[in-house]
Protein backbone atom coordinates (compact mmCIF):
# COMPACT_ATOMS: atom_id res chain seq x y z
CA UNK A 1 0.00 0.00 0.00
CA UNK A 2 1.55 3.05 -1.09
CA UNK A 3 1.49 6.71 0.72
CA UNK A 4 -1.47 9.02 0.75
CA UNK A 5 -1.82 12.62 -0.02
CA UNK A 6 -5.17 14.51 0.63
CA UNK A 7 -5.96 16.87 -2.29
CA UNK A 8 -8.43 19.22 -0.75
CA UNK A 9 -10.69 19.54 -3.07
CA UNK A 10 -14.74 17.86 -4.09
CA UNK A 11 -13.53 18.99 -7.77
CA UNK A 12 -13.14 16.33 -9.79
CA UNK A 13 -11.77 18.45 -12.83
CA UNK A 14 -9.36 20.19 -10.28
CA UNK A 15 -8.59 16.73 -9.35
CA UNK A 16 -8.14 15.66 -12.23
CA UNK A 17 -5.63 18.46 -13.43
CA UNK A 18 -3.49 17.78 -10.17
CA UNK A 19 -3.18 13.87 -10.55
CA UNK A 20 -2.50 14.27 -14.67
CA UNK A 21 0.92 16.39 -13.31
CA UNK A 22 1.59 15.58 -9.60
CA UNK A 23 2.63 12.31 -10.47
CA UNK A 24 5.47 11.08 -7.45
CA UNK A 25 5.91 6.87 -7.61
CA UNK A 26 4.18 5.01 -4.89
CA UNK A 27 1.74 8.06 -4.14
CA UNK A 28 -1.80 8.27 -4.12
CA UNK A 29 -3.57 11.40 -4.25
CA UNK A 30 -6.96 11.33 -3.05
CA UNK A 31 -9.53 13.42 -3.37
CA UNK A 32 -12.05 14.91 -0.38
CA UNK A 33 -14.96 12.84 -1.71
CA UNK A 34 -12.82 9.88 0.52
CA UNK A 35 -12.54 11.71 3.02
CA UNK A 36 -15.48 10.61 5.71
CA UNK A 37 -16.95 13.75 7.29
CA UNK A 38 -14.36 16.08 5.73
CA UNK A 39 -14.86 19.71 7.74
CA UNK A 40 -15.83 22.28 5.02
CA UNK A 41 -13.33 24.74 5.00
CA UNK A 42 -14.25 28.95 4.61
CA UNK A 43 -12.12 30.48 2.27
CA UNK A 44 -12.44 33.84 4.12
CA UNK A 45 -8.72 34.97 3.58
CA UNK A 46 -8.32 37.96 1.40
CA UNK A 47 -5.01 35.96 -0.60
CA UNK A 48 -4.79 32.60 -2.64
CA UNK A 49 -2.14 32.09 -0.56
CA UNK A 50 -4.00 32.41 2.51
CA UNK A 51 -6.82 30.51 1.79
CA UNK A 52 -4.50 27.50 -0.12
CA UNK A 53 -2.66 27.42 3.90
CA UNK A 54 -5.82 27.35 5.49
CA UNK A 55 -7.59 24.59 3.69
CA UNK A 56 -4.43 22.24 3.28
CA UNK A 57 -3.52 22.50 7.03
CA UNK A 58 -7.43 21.64 8.03
CA UNK A 59 -7.19 18.38 6.25
CA UNK A 60 -3.77 18.13 7.54
CA UNK A 61 -4.82 17.93 10.83
CA UNK A 62 -8.13 16.14 10.43
CA UNK A 63 -7.14 13.05 8.91
CA UNK A 64 -3.66 13.43 10.18
CA UNK A 65 -1.78 13.16 6.95
CA UNK A 66 0.05 15.40 4.27
CA UNK A 67 -2.69 17.72 2.34
CA UNK A 68 -2.45 20.03 -0.46
CA UNK A 69 -4.70 22.63 -1.17
CA UNK A 70 -5.10 25.25 -3.86
CA UNK A 71 -6.95 28.48 -4.23
CA UNK A 72 -6.88 30.09 -7.63
CA UNK A 73 -8.44 32.67 -9.57
CA UNK A 74 -8.75 35.18 -12.18
CA UNK A 75 -7.41 38.60 -11.95
CA UNK A 76 -8.85 41.40 -14.65
CA UNK A 77 -6.74 44.61 -14.79
CA UNK A 78 -9.78 46.97 -15.84
CA UNK A 79 -11.51 45.36 -12.81
CA UNK A 80 -8.75 46.27 -10.44
CA UNK A 81 -7.53 42.65 -9.70
CA UNK A 82 -11.56 41.06 -9.42
CA UNK A 83 -12.83 38.98 -9.54
CA UNK A 84 -9.67 37.24 -7.58
CA UNK A 85 -10.29 35.37 -4.33
CA UNK A 86 -14.09 35.61 -5.12
CA UNK A 87 -13.51 34.15 -8.54
CA UNK A 88 -15.32 31.14 -7.56
CA UNK A 89 -18.60 33.56 -6.17
CA UNK A 90 -18.00 36.30 -8.54
CA UNK A 91 -22.10 36.11 -9.04
CA UNK A 92 -23.03 35.07 -5.67
CA UNK A 93 -23.75 31.99 -3.56
CA UNK A 94 -23.60 28.96 -4.33
CA UNK A 95 -20.75 29.00 -7.24
CA UNK A 96 -22.38 29.01 -10.54
CA UNK A 97 -19.91 29.12 -13.63
CA UNK A 98 -22.25 30.51 -16.19
CA UNK A 99 -23.55 33.13 -13.79
CA UNK A 100 -19.87 33.79 -13.28
CA UNK A 101 -18.65 34.14 -17.10
CA UNK A 102 -22.18 36.20 -17.28
CA UNK A 103 -21.60 38.62 -14.85
CA UNK A 104 -17.77 38.84 -16.09
CA UNK A 105 -18.90 40.03 -19.55
CA UNK A 106 -21.35 42.46 -18.09
CA UNK A 107 -18.50 44.24 -16.42
CA UNK A 108 -16.28 44.72 -19.46
CA UNK A 109 -18.65 45.59 -21.83
CA UNK A 110 -17.32 48.15 -24.35
CA UNK A 111 -13.99 47.99 -22.36
CA UNK A 112 -10.73 48.00 -24.45
CA UNK A 113 -8.26 46.72 -22.14
CA UNK A 114 -8.97 43.14 -21.63
CA UNK A 115 -5.78 42.15 -20.07
CA UNK A 116 -5.93 39.33 -17.78
CA UNK A 117 -4.18 36.70 -15.33
CA UNK A 118 -4.97 33.33 -13.78
CA UNK A 119 -3.12 32.92 -10.27
CA UNK A 120 -2.71 30.03 -8.76
CA UNK A 121 -1.41 29.00 -5.06
CA UNK A 122 -0.99 25.55 -4.04
CA UNK A 123 0.03 24.90 -0.31
CA UNK A 124 1.61 21.37 1.20
CA UNK A 125 0.75 20.62 4.96
CA UNK A 126 1.92 18.62 7.35
CA UNK A 127 -0.26 17.16 10.21
CA UNK A 128 2.54 18.90 12.53
CA UNK A 129 1.52 21.99 10.98
CA UNK A 130 4.86 22.31 7.90
CA UNK A 131 4.05 24.51 5.42
CA UNK A 132 5.22 25.18 1.68
CA UNK A 133 3.96 26.77 -0.70
CA UNK A 134 4.27 27.90 -4.61
CA UNK A 135 2.83 29.99 -7.34
CA UNK A 136 2.23 29.51 -10.98
CA UNK A 137 1.02 32.51 -13.00
CA UNK A 138 -0.54 32.47 -16.50
CA UNK A 139 -0.50 36.14 -18.25
CA UNK A 140 -3.62 36.83 -21.06
CA UNK A 141 -6.62 38.40 -22.31
CA UNK A 142 -10.27 38.51 -21.90
CA UNK A 143 -12.07 37.64 -25.09
CA UNK A 144 -15.79 39.17 -25.73
CA UNK A 145 -17.63 36.16 -25.51
CA UNK A 146 -17.75 32.31 -24.71
CA UNK A 147 -15.47 29.78 -26.83
CA UNK A 148 -15.41 26.20 -26.14
CA UNK A 149 -16.59 23.67 -24.33
CA UNK A 150 -13.52 21.93 -22.75
CA UNK A 151 -12.22 23.15 -18.99
CA UNK A 152 -14.70 24.51 -16.02
CA UNK A 153 -14.85 28.47 -14.77
CA UNK A 154 -13.68 30.97 -16.40
CA UNK A 155 -11.77 28.58 -19.61
CA UNK A 156 -14.01 29.80 -21.97
CA UNK A 157 -13.71 33.38 -21.69
CA UNK A 158 -9.74 33.51 -21.31
CA UNK A 159 -6.68 33.56 -23.79
CA UNK A 160 -3.49 32.97 -22.57
CA UNK A 161 -0.54 34.89 -24.18
CA UNK A 162 1.25 33.91 -27.56
CA UNK A 163 -2.07 31.71 -28.00
CA UNK A 164 -5.69 32.74 -30.27
CA UNK A 165 -7.24 29.64 -28.41
CA UNK A 166 -9.57 29.74 -25.27
CA UNK A 167 -8.36 27.26 -22.65
CA UNK A 168 -11.75 25.66 -23.12
CA UNK A 169 -11.17 25.46 -26.92
CA UNK A 170 -7.81 23.20 -25.98
CA UNK A 171 -6.52 19.63 -25.50
CA UNK A 172 -6.51 19.35 -21.21
CA UNK A 173 -2.48 18.50 -21.90
CA UNK A 174 -1.95 21.52 -24.25
CA UNK A 175 -4.06 23.78 -21.04
CA UNK A 176 -1.96 21.83 -18.22
CA UNK A 177 1.18 22.71 -20.11
CA UNK A 178 0.56 26.32 -19.64
CA UNK A 179 -2.01 26.93 -17.22
CA UNK A 180 -1.58 28.76 -13.88
CA UNK A 181 -2.49 25.72 -12.09
CA UNK A 182 0.02 23.38 -14.06
CA UNK A 183 2.91 25.40 -13.65
CA UNK A 184 2.35 25.62 -10.21
CA UNK A 185 2.18 22.15 -10.00
CA UNK A 186 5.14 21.85 -12.07
CA UNK A 187 6.99 24.03 -8.95
CA UNK A 188 5.32 21.69 -6.82
CA UNK A 189 6.89 18.90 -8.38
CA UNK A 190 10.15 20.43 -8.96
CA UNK A 191 10.90 22.07 -4.97
CA UNK A 192 9.00 19.42 -3.23
CA UNK A 193 10.03 16.12 -4.61
CA UNK A 194 12.12 15.24 -1.77
CA UNK A 195 8.86 15.76 0.95
CA UNK A 196 6.80 14.32 -1.30
CA UNK A 197 8.60 11.16 -2.35
CA UNK A 198 9.06 10.57 1.50
CA UNK A 199 5.50 11.03 2.65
Amino acid sequence: MGSELIIATGNAHKLEEIRAILTVPGLELVGLDAVPNAPEVEEDRDTFEGNAIKKAATLAEFTGKWALADDSGLEVDALEGAPGVTSARYAGEPPDYAANNAKLLRELTGVINRTARFRCVMALCSPEGETHTVEGRCEGYITDGEKGAAGFGYDPLFVPEGHNTTFAEMPPAAKNAISHRGRALAKALDEWRTILSGI
